[in-house]
């Protein structure tokens, strides 16, 4: 039967914008694998990128730096999720990026670790052949596809079963001892103890969120009861802070510094402060372990470093934070303290009058707004860190040998640059108050120098920084400590897993290990629990 002409036209119709969809998906897959394709280049660059600035940062903190390494890092994540997406539209193949003459295959993941258990499961396999259907088949091999996979935390209770005997002679009971528990009277294991802790003081998590989270778990445990258990825990482990404390304070140079916590009050919070005081003699080759000491105080006056290095003499690394000063003070007993103030804070007043990036984003102009004298500083002061970088870890001798030689010469020249910039400025201008600093009262260019002619002295207090990050990075979490005791026992709790971070260990595991035996642990072995002298079973 022959089609009318009407129809014919209809079907052309049809066919032509068939053809037209047809062409415009094709148009918008290759745009799409163009776009996949440009990301890949786009991500192995920014890896590249990433990678090297790594690799200049360590050493000395930039603050630019790690700013871009961040605003890089988020753009590679942006692109990574967006080429991921792309990969699971349909019809959408993983293109491969023709680099010269020759084509670039994607990198291969790396291997599971060898250390996580492996599950085997075995697909049925068929009874005959898949092609002609005869069953004299014969096993030839085997293909394996791993797939990542964790299982949800798995909640038990233990039985601690103790058997009792009685006598046929004398009709006595005998039955062996109750087992230690980590706390009095307490009911949760040691691994449940260093789960909330470290989740707590560790990861953030205040203990409400804990417990919404267990309750969803199927195990309702009410935050009263956990606030119980994290106060007899600290208790119990009184004994290895007390270790920790003594070990801080026989070092013969600390790093100090404080940050800020909000206090919950009356009426909304107010402001009180966390102190560290770290020991860390791997700069300078020193044997003694790391370790950080945590203090927590209502406010920032004076007397709160006084009474925590009441008796401790030594180099106090700080910033120039008048708090310190009665330590420095003639007839401190046993001795007066010196000082050696940090060259990270005196470079970051000028970096914050040369940062092209931040003025930009305050909308100011830019040649107007940038000092060339800041930028100068800068200059001057990278290159002092860029010599510190490469003695870092030597002995103290070798590292005042190489101040002597490479960096005294740099420091006497940047003192003298100083000096005349400073008499031509005003005293109201921003990059003389930077300068002055450097030079306002009676001792602090001294004490901004000693490290010349000491290799124990680091050139910054980043040690002392670095161990208040977490707390810094904690403040979004758990917003505002609840007493003057809760602040405190956060800082005692710092003290256990920062050290323990330090002395790489993984602080959660230890926490658990010295809580399961402290109990039966007689006090001459008690240093054996500490970080730096643990060891896995």
């Amino acid at each position: 039967m022959s089609e009318s002409p009407s129809e014919i036209v209809l079907l052309r119709a049809a066919l032509a914008a068939a053809e037209a969809r047809a062409a415009a998906a094709e148009q918008e897959l290759t745009r799409t694998r163009a776009v996949i394709s440009a990301s890949e280049d786009m991500i192995r660059h920014l890896r590249l990128e990433i990678a090297k600035l790594r690799r200049e940062q360590f050493g000395v903190s930039s603050e630019r730096r790690a700013r871009l390494i961040e605003q890089l890092e988020m753009q590679l994540e942006d692109l990574e999720t967006d080429i991921a997406a792309d990969r699971v539209k349909p019809g959408v193949e993983a293109p491969r990026s023709l680099v010269g003459a020759f084509e670039r295959r994607r990198p291969g993941r790396k291997p599971f670790p060898e250390h996580l258990p492996r599950e085997r499961v075995v697909i049925e396999a068929p009874n005959a052949c898949t092609c002609c259907g005869s069953g004299r088949i014969v096993k030839m091999g085997e293909d394996i596809t791993e797939t990542l996979e964790v299982v949800p935390r798995q909640w038990k209770v233990i039985q601690s079963v103790r058997e009792k005997f009685t006598c046929r002679d004398c009709e006595k009971i005998s039955q062996p001892p109750a087992p230690f528990h980590p706390t009095p009277r307490g009911w949760a294991g040691p691994n449940l103890l260093a789960t909330i802790l470290f989740e707590k003081f560790g990861q953030h998590l205040p203990l409400n969120r804990q417990a919404e989270r267990f309750a969803k778990e199927g195990v309702e445990i009410s935050l009263s009861t956990l606030a119980d258990q994290v106060g007899t825990c600290a208790e119990a482990l009184a004994t290895i802070h007390a270790l920790i404390r003594t070990h801080v304070l026989a070092a013969k140079r600390l790093h100090a510094d404080d940050t800020t916590v909000p206090l919950l009050a009356k009426g909304g919070a107010t402001t009180a402060r966390l102190w560290t005081y770290v020991r860390d003699d791997r700069p300078f080759g020193g044997g003694a372990p790391p370790a950080a000491l945590y203090y927590f105080s209502t406010d920032r006056r004076k007397e709160h470093p006084t009474k925590h290095l009441a008796g401790w003499t030594g180099i106090l690394q700080a910033d120039a934070y008048g708090g310190y000063n009665d330590l420095y003070r003639a007839d401190h007993k046993p001795a007066p303290v010196l000082s050696a103030l940090c060259w990270s804070h005196a470079r970051r007043k000028f970096f914050e009058l040369a940062d092209i990036k931040a003025t930009a984003r305050k909308g100011k102009k830019v040649a107007e707004e940038i000092s060339p004298v800041a930028l100068e500083a800068v200059k001057r002061f990278d290159a002092i860190f860029e010599v510190e970088r490469g003695i870092n870890g030597l002995d103290a001798q070798a590292r005042r040998n190489a101040r002597h030689d490479l960096v005294r010469p740099l420091v006497e020249d940047l003192h003298d640059w100083l000096k005349a910039e400073r008499s031509r400025m005003s005293k109201h201008n921003p990059v003389a108050k930077a300068i002055n600093y450097m030079f306002e009262e009676t001792g602090r260019w001294e004490a901004f120098t000693r490290f010349l002619d000491d290799g124990r002295i680091c050139l910054t207090n980043n040690a002392a920084e670095r161990a208040l990050r977490g707390a810094a990075l904690g403040r979004k979490a758990w917003l505002f400590a609840g007493s003057a005791r809760g602040g405190e026992r956060a800082a005692f709790m710092y003290s256990l897993i920062v050290t323990a971070k330090m002395n790489n260990v993984d602080p959660q595991a230890w926490l658990a290990d010295v809580l399961a035996k402290l109990p039966g642990t007689t006090p001459s072995r008690l240093p054996g629990l500490l970080p730096w002298n643990w060891k896995t079973k």
